[in-house]
């Protein structure tokens, strides 16, 4: 098949989600048109299968701001009439699904027939969908779509609660593509973060409210009142000055290394013995399955799609959100027994490989030929 993928290019995780996907639909020999603003950052390379479209907004004064909707619409249509795409896959509702409804217009008035799958990835829907302002293009974009994908089924009640959808919407999970995880740990220089007798906990994001880092803190504070150890902040937002606060007010800021945005995030995975997740939404918990598929087991709340990801007693733990002592009491049930913490270890990596690429994708394959089937 030939498949038109829309994301946004950047290392949020929708846009890291459809690059995989892109990859690795390539890989099982489908050809790939990535058309985005610049080339996604998980795509490091082109081939014969993978190709890249920039969509160019030239700018005009007339315009406060510059209509990258109309913009993506006509490259959509360029594009897909120069390779005669099969199907056109948007992730995120906001604006791509409502561009490639356009795009499905202008086609249509030269006797072209595109079928798009819609992919929903969380804060499209929650946040920026649901607001009054954007709520009816979302609702008609979604609608308007010949396929509807949710990351997690919670995210799928939480559509189906805020609008009015009429098509049917498929849960089909995030991935992990194992076949490229790099969790060689035999070079793993855990010695420049930590000591011996310290236990390293980690934490990423981008440092949003939703994310509490706050918590992030406040746990690890407890968890130091009887465990040594380093807790490690990956990622930079609005939060981080808050979070460096929190960490003086507790006295533990010496043992918190704020990383801002790495590239290391796989490797510093690989000698982590705990992930922190006390988010107030999660629509999947992309962070929490990376972080388990390194063997790193995750106390994590209950909300969202996270209990779909994070089994409680087997991964790791779930607790309500903000409840920071029990997830700290959590935190030393595993790390307080080496035996415990290795079952734990084994079963979080255990779990993640049930989101493994390759059974993941077959899923997007079959929905995509029931598309052209209904053509």
């Amino acid at each position: 098949m030939k498949i038109a993928i829309v994301c946004y290019p950047t290392f949020g995780g929708s846009g890291v989600v459809a690059t995989e996907l892109g990859i690795g639909l390539s890989n099982r020999g489908h050809e790939v048109h990535f058309i985005t603003y610049k080339q996604p950052v998980r795509l490091e390379y082109l081939s014969a299968n993978i190709h890249f479209h920039e969509v160019s907004v030239p700018e005009y004064p007339l315009f406060h701001y510059q209509p990258y909707e109309l913009a993506l619409s006509t490259k959509l249509v360029n594009t897909i009439k120069k390779y005669d795409i099969d199907i056109l896959h948007v992730h995120y509702a906001i604006p791509h699904a409502y561009a490639g409804y356009m795009a499905k217009q202008m086609l249509k008035e030269d006797g072209y027939h595109i079928k798009m799958m819609t992919t929903l990835h969380g804060t499209d829907i929650t946040l920026v969908g649901s607001h009054n302002f954007y709520k009816g293009a979302v609702n008609f974009s979604i609608n308007k779509s010949d396929c509807v994908t949710s990351v997690s089924n919670s995210l799928k009640i939480d559509t189906l609660r805020i609008f009015d959808i009429k098509n049917k919407i498929y849960v089909v999970p995030n991935f992990i593509d194992f076949d490229n995880l790099n969790d060689d740990v035999e070079d793993c220089q855990r010695h420049t973060m930590a000591d011996d007798d310290e236990m390293i906990i980690t934490h990423v994001s981008n440092l949003r409210p939703v994310k509490r880092i706050s918590d992030v803190i406040k746990i690890f504070a407890n968890i130091l009142k009887h465990q040594k150890a380093k807790l490690i902040v990956i990622g930079d937002g609005p939060d981080r000055d808050k979070a460096v606060n929190v960490a003086l007010e507790l006295g533990v800021r010496n043992q918190v290394i704020f990383m801002g945005k790495s590239n290391d995030i796989e490797k510093i995975l690989c000698f982590s013995d705990l992930f922190l997740l006390p988010s107030e939404k999660e629509s999947f918990g992309l962070a929490a399955l990376e972080a388990m598929a390194h063997s790193v087991p995750v106390i994590s709340t209950n909300t969202g799609g996270l209990p779909e990801v994070n089994i409680q007693g087997k991964s790791g733990y779930l607790s309500n959100v903000g409840d920071v002592d029990d997830m700290a009491k959590n935190a030393l049930k595993i790390l307080s027994n080496p035996k415990t913490h290795q079952k734990f270890k084994d079963a979080a990596k255990a779990r993640a490989r049930d989101f493994d690429i390759k059974n993941i994708i077959k899923s997007y394959e079959e929905l995509y030929k029931s598309m052209l089937v209904e053509s």
